[in-house]
Protein backbone atom coordinates (compact mmCIF):
# COMPACT_ATOMS: atom_id res chain seq x y z
CA UNK A 1 0.00 0.00 0.00
CA UNK A 2 1.01 3.40 -0.95
CA UNK A 3 0.08 7.18 0.25
CA UNK A 4 1.13 10.36 -0.18
CA UNK A 5 3.42 11.77 2.34
CA UNK A 6 5.03 15.04 2.86
CA UNK A 7 7.29 17.02 4.74
CA UNK A 8 6.20 20.89 5.05
CA UNK A 9 8.06 24.16 6.38
CA UNK A 10 5.28 26.31 8.36
CA UNK A 11 5.29 29.52 9.10
CA UNK A 12 7.85 30.09 6.37
CA UNK A 13 8.20 30.90 2.46
CA UNK A 14 12.21 29.70 2.71
CA UNK A 15 13.34 25.67 2.09
CA UNK A 16 14.85 24.51 5.35
CA UNK A 17 13.10 27.29 7.50
CA UNK A 18 10.09 27.67 9.96
CA UNK A 19 8.42 24.46 11.96
CA UNK A 20 8.49 21.19 10.15
CA UNK A 21 5.08 19.20 9.72
CA UNK A 22 4.16 15.79 8.07
CA UNK A 23 0.83 15.47 6.14
CA UNK A 24 -0.43 11.96 4.83
CA UNK A 25 -3.25 12.02 2.71
CA UNK A 26 -5.48 9.00 3.51
CA UNK A 27 -7.72 7.25 1.10
CA UNK A 28 -9.66 5.43 4.32
CA UNK A 29 -9.78 5.00 7.79
CA UNK A 30 -6.66 4.55 9.40
CA UNK A 31 -6.16 2.87 13.37
CA UNK A 32 -4.45 5.55 15.65
CA UNK A 33 -1.97 3.21 16.48
CA UNK A 34 -0.86 3.16 12.23
CA UNK A 35 -1.03 6.94 12.28
CA UNK A 36 1.62 7.21 15.53
CA UNK A 37 3.66 4.59 13.99
CA UNK A 38 4.22 6.92 10.84
CA UNK A 39 4.38 9.96 12.98
CA UNK A 40 6.64 7.94 14.63
CA UNK A 41 8.99 6.86 11.85
CA UNK A 42 8.59 10.38 10.35
CA UNK A 43 10.09 11.71 13.62
CA UNK A 44 8.65 15.41 13.49
CA UNK A 45 6.90 16.90 16.32
CA UNK A 46 3.14 16.56 14.49
CA UNK A 47 2.33 14.31 11.73
CA UNK A 48 -0.78 15.51 10.24
CA UNK A 49 -3.19 12.67 8.81
CA UNK A 50 -6.33 13.67 6.02
CA UNK A 51 -9.31 11.90 5.26
CA UNK A 52 -11.69 13.14 2.90
CA UNK A 53 -15.16 13.84 4.95
CA UNK A 54 -17.92 14.89 1.97
CA UNK A 55 -16.84 18.31 1.23
CA UNK A 56 -14.30 18.65 4.29
CA UNK A 57 -11.64 16.46 5.32
CA UNK A 58 -11.57 14.68 8.98
CA UNK A 59 -7.60 16.24 10.60
CA UNK A 60 -5.62 14.07 13.34
CA UNK A 61 -2.48 15.40 14.54
CA UNK A 62 0.10 13.05 16.00
CA UNK A 63 3.37 13.14 17.74
CA UNK A 64 5.86 10.48 17.72
CA UNK A 65 4.02 9.33 20.87
CA UNK A 66 0.10 10.50 21.28
CA UNK A 67 -2.25 12.19 19.58
CA UNK A 68 -2.87 15.51 20.30
CA UNK A 69 -6.38 17.94 20.12
CA UNK A 70 -4.78 20.73 18.16
CA UNK A 71 -1.78 21.78 16.06
CA UNK A 72 -1.61 25.09 13.93
CA UNK A 73 1.77 23.98 12.05
CA UNK A 74 0.31 21.00 10.87
CA UNK A 75 -3.29 22.50 10.19
CA UNK A 76 -1.25 24.97 7.95
CA UNK A 77 0.75 22.38 6.80
CA UNK A 78 -2.26 20.52 5.97
CA UNK A 79 -4.04 23.15 3.85
CA UNK A 80 -1.15 23.94 1.80
CA UNK A 81 -0.96 20.44 0.67
CA UNK A 82 -4.44 19.97 -0.72
CA UNK A 83 -4.35 23.47 -2.82
CA UNK A 84 -0.79 22.49 -3.72
CA UNK A 85 -1.82 18.72 -4.76
CA UNK A 86 -5.08 19.92 -6.63
CA UNK A 87 -7.18 18.42 -3.75
CA UNK A 88 -8.95 22.01 -3.43
CA UNK A 89 -9.36 24.37 -5.90
CA UNK A 90 -7.33 28.04 -5.64
CA UNK A 91 -9.58 30.16 -3.29
CA UNK A 92 -11.55 27.38 -2.17
CA UNK A 93 -11.87 27.47 1.58
CA UNK A 94 -10.10 23.85 3.35
CA UNK A 95 -12.45 22.79 5.78
CA UNK A 96 -11.50 20.37 8.80
CA UNK A 97 -12.89 18.71 11.12
CA UNK A 98 -11.22 18.02 14.00
CA UNK A 99 -10.69 17.07 17.84
CA UNK A 100 -11.57 20.83 18.38
CA UNK A 101 -14.02 21.49 16.31
CA UNK A 102 -14.26 22.58 13.16
CA UNK A 103 -11.10 24.08 11.44
CA UNK A 104 -10.66 26.51 7.91
CA UNK A 105 -8.14 27.73 6.29
CA UNK A 106 -8.07 30.26 2.94
CA UNK A 107 -5.82 31.51 1.03
CA UNK A 108 -4.90 35.29 1.32
CA UNK A 109 -4.52 37.46 -1.41
CA UNK A 110 -0.70 38.15 0.08
CA UNK A 111 -0.02 34.35 -0.82
CA UNK A 112 0.05 33.49 2.87
CA UNK A 113 -2.93 31.35 4.48
CA UNK A 114 -5.31 32.29 7.25
CA UNK A 115 -5.99 30.23 9.71
CA UNK A 116 -9.56 29.92 12.04
CA UNK A 117 -9.61 28.52 14.68
CA UNK A 118 -11.71 28.31 17.98
CA UNK A 119 -12.09 31.47 20.87
CA UNK A 120 -11.20 30.19 24.38
CA UNK A 121 -12.49 33.19 26.68
CA UNK A 122 -10.09 33.60 29.57
CA UNK A 123 -10.71 34.74 32.81
CA UNK A 124 -8.64 35.65 35.95
CA UNK A 125 -7.63 33.04 38.51
CA UNK A 126 -6.10 32.99 41.54
CA UNK A 127 -2.53 31.92 41.76
CA UNK A 128 -1.57 28.52 42.55
CA UNK A 129 -0.50 28.10 46.22
CA UNK A 130 3.05 29.30 46.78
CA UNK A 131 3.53 30.80 42.97
CA UNK A 132 3.24 34.45 44.05
CA UNK A 133 5.96 33.53 46.90
CA UNK A 134 8.37 32.09 44.48
CA UNK A 135 7.82 35.00 42.34
CA UNK A 136 8.30 37.75 44.97
CA UNK A 137 4.42 38.87 45.08
CA UNK A 138 2.03 39.77 47.41
CA UNK A 139 -0.89 39.52 45.64
CA UNK A 140 -1.93 38.57 42.08
CA UNK A 141 -4.27 37.21 39.69
CA UNK A 142 -3.04 35.45 37.02
CA UNK A 143 -4.96 36.58 33.28
CA UNK A 144 -3.58 35.19 30.09
CA UNK A 145 -0.01 35.58 30.06
CA UNK A 146 0.53 38.55 32.33
CA UNK A 147 0.06 39.09 36.42
CA UNK A 148 -1.82 42.03 37.34
CA UNK A 149 -0.66 42.74 41.08
CA UNK A 150 -2.31 44.91 43.93
CA UNK A 151 1.61 46.07 44.16
CA UNK A 152 2.31 49.53 42.74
Amino acid sequence: MSLPLFQVDAFTSRPFAGNPAGVVLLDAPKSADWMKGVAREMNLSETAFLLPEGESYRLRWFTPTVEVTLCGHATLASAHILWEQGRLEAGQTARFETLSGRLTARQLPDGWIGLDFPARLTEPVSAPDGLLAALGLDNALYIGRYFSTGQK
